[in-house]
């Protein structure tokens, strides 16, 4: 098992509008190791959801590579990408993306299905998830009727239920406080620090920098400092 998690070289994307290309990605390379918990800094507009998307394999670089614990994503079709991030990666957003008519427990149980887990192992699992987030009591409730932050660490344990080597986090805490902040950055830092698990997010925030390994600064789709 190759410890570097994540390999971006020379990573460009452009983006052609019958008005002007839009250079969202300038010739990016960066590295992250397995079980490092790393945050992409910078103005809205620097490029940094594009980066998360491309390392993802949701859009496809114009230039460069991308390795994903060794997995060439260029390389792959749209079939297999997609197989390769039901298995591997797992996502938080800033809107949480839950299903709204679903409960906790249902939400979870989606991901469960889609990589084919039997029956039999996914109560257990998904009990498992809800308690390490402190929402087990709310198996049965739907979104509407948990606050902001309940539901955060819904989307939390959701990412987590089928154990991805990779979580990326896309401005997971903007419209939080800031203790609920310290709250959903502390509960990162101890997923990353209990299984190795790789945790790339972006964000705003600047409560966020004392959780994390190491800080990225993206400035017009370029990587400035760290």
């Amino acid at each position: 098992m190759t410890d570097i998690a994540i390999d971006v070289q020379d990573v460009q994307r452009v983006y052609h509008t019958p008005f002007a290309s839009v250079h969202a990605l300038r010739h990016v390379s960066l590295r992250i190791m397995t079980g490092q918990f790393v945050v992409l800094k910078g103005r809205s507009g620097s490029g940094k959801t594009t980066l998360l998307n491309c390392i993802a394999g949701l859009d496809t670089p114009t230039g460069g590579l991308i390795r994903v614990y060794g997995h060439d994503l260029t390389a792959l079709s749209d079939a297999q990408r997609t197989a390769w991030r039901r298995r591997e990666v797992g996502f938080v957003f800033q809107s949480t993306g839950l299903l709204p008519n679903f409960s906790a427990y249902e939400n979870l149980e989606l991901m469960l299905r889609l990589v084919r887990m039997p029956r039999s192992e996914r109560r257990k699992r998904i009990l498992n998830q809800l308690d390490r987030v402190g929402l087990l009591q709310w198996a049965d409730h739907r979104p509407s009727e948990m606050s902001g932050g309940q539901q955060q660490r819904v989307a939390i344990a959701r990412a987590l239920v089928t154990a991805p080597r990779l979580i990326l986090a896309d401005e997971p805490t903007s419209d939080m406080d800031s203790e609920t902040t310290h709250d959903i950055m502390a509960l990162f830092q101890q997923i990353v620090d209990e299984n190795e698990t790789t945790l790339l997010l972006s964000s705003h925030d600047p409560l966020v920098d004392e959780y994390v390994d190491t800080i990225l600064y993206l400035s017009d789709g370029q990587i400035q400092e760290s």
